[in-house]
């Protein structure tokens, strides 16, 4: 009989010291270390932090080092929020851990100093991401950094900060060659956790928006200016779709403020059952208009042959398309056969009953827009409590980013739930 799988310490805190919250992390840490169903020997740190601590993020690294010498791999990033089990730490100073208990032959932390290299027994499979923002041709790096994973998924999201937007990246155990004098603090760039195929992950992506009217053809593009979608004006189906004239000006101005871009490539599922986006939709703002040729300018270089939705960001659909990937996931861990196997463990005498073989959630990371946490949810921590619901009481440690990352697309207003599966009872 096989052990179970140990789920992974996490901790999170908050203190105007970091010091102190560094401390009180570490007592969980250790804490749920000690427990039997938690991992003992974990080899990797995600870490992340808000802003706040931007400034001493080398000290912190440092200290948890320190603290945590079996430790051998760091990887993270800063937000404007942190998020920790149903918790959303947001416009405050906070840090969220989680040590992940992994093959040391199954990861590789990388960064621009030492850049991910296959080989030497090891493939990529899937990768966690962090970036800057400011980073140029940036789509196109995590476009490239796709294609050099077997599956070509990644996660993961851009650093959000108002001072420095810090990433981390350190690798103890040879698996992160060149670093040298550079140290394990980042700015600019890519940075992240290669994961081999031993390490099994699933990934979701939930939207924010939602389309106010059907997706059409784009016919006619100029750079970042949408000039006609199936043959006719952009900025007049949009003025239609959102029912307003520029005859009045405040209000058409109102209304586009709110509106936003979904784009989708030929064959791409763009809309869900239910009206919501799908994960092939990757949304833009809108940054002007082009009253002489009728166009509307996005932030973004569509292409003729795309699909494109106007849409606006909804409470309603984003707290119903986060209940959806949280069910599939559940549904995906969870097969016909292995729910009729715990219903009939269930209805057996206690001393009867046995765990069934199925895999479980060791740890979660958890990616949202930093335009979704808090309010556009109905209230404080509101985001994190649907993923808790939904997925029970598991690890989980993520940020609120500038944009997110998911298979080889940069985002908006979604978020990005990725789970570490294993093993039950044999």
């Amino acid at each position: 009989m096989r052990a179970v799988s140990t789920l992974f310490p996490c901790g999170h805190a908050t203190h105007p010291q970091w010091r102190m919250a560094c401390g009180l992390v570490l007592a969980q840490l250790r804490a749920q270390m000690a427990l039997p169903d938690h991992a003992s020997a974990p080899t990797l740190g995600l870490l992340y932090l808000t802003d706040h601590y931007a400034s001493a993020a080398s000290a912190i690294l440092d200290h948890l080092q320190a603290a945590l010498p079996e430790v051998t791999g760091w990887a993270g990033t800063v937000g404007v929020g942190v998020c920790a089990g149903n918790a959303e730490y947001i416009d405050e100073p906070a840090l969220s851990v989680m040590l992940c208990e992994l093959p040391a032959d199954q990861y590789r932390v990388f960064s621009g100093v030492a850049p991910l290299a296959s080989g030497r027994g090891f493939a990529p499979h899937t990768a966690l991401i962090h970036a800057d923002a400011q980073t140029p041709d940036l789509a196109e790096l995590i476009a490239e950094m796709a294609e050099r994973t077997a599956t070509g998924y990644l996660f993961g999201g851009l650093a959000a900060s108002r001072g420095d937007a810090v990433q981390f990246a350190f690798s103890a155990n040879g698996h992160a060659p060149g670093q040298g004098a550079a140290g394990a603090v980042f700015r600019g760039g890519l940075s992240g956790v290669a994961f081999g195929d031993g390490v099994a992950l699933i990934s979701r992506v939930t939207q924010g928006a939602q389309p106010v009217a059907r997706e059409r053809e784009i016919t006619a593009v100029d750079g970042n200016v949408l000039l006609t979608l199936g043959g006719e004006p952009a900025l007049d189906l949009m003025l239609d779709d959102l029912a307003v004239s520029l005859e009045q000006p405040r209000e058409a101005v109102e209304a586009m403020r709110r509106t936003l871009v979904g784009l989708s490539s030929p064959g791409e599922q763009a809309v869900h059952r239910g009206g919501n986006f799908g994960a092939a939709v990757v949304v833009r703002h809108i940054i002007g208009v082009d009253p002489h040729r009728r166009g509307v300018a996005i932030a973004e270089h569509p292409r003729v042959g795309q699909r494109a939705a106007f849409c606006q960001r909804n409470p309603q659909a984003a707290r119903a398309d986060l209940m959806r990937i949280c069910a599939e996931i559940r549904e995906e861990l969870e097969p016909e056969e292995v729910l009729d196997a715990t219903a009939a463990g269930l209805a057996a005498p206690q001393e009867a009953a046995s765990p069934h073989p199925a895999r479980r959630i060791r740890g979660a990371v958890y990616i949202s827009c930093a335009g979704r946490g808090g309010p556009h949810f109905g209230g404080p921590n509101a985001e994190l409590q649907i993923v808790r619901h939904a997925l029970g009481d598991v690890p989980l440690v993520g940020f609120f980013a500038g944009g997110e990352i998911a298979r080889h697309h940069l985002y908006g207003y979604t978020a990005v739930l990725t789970v570490f599966v294993g093993d039950a009872i044999v």
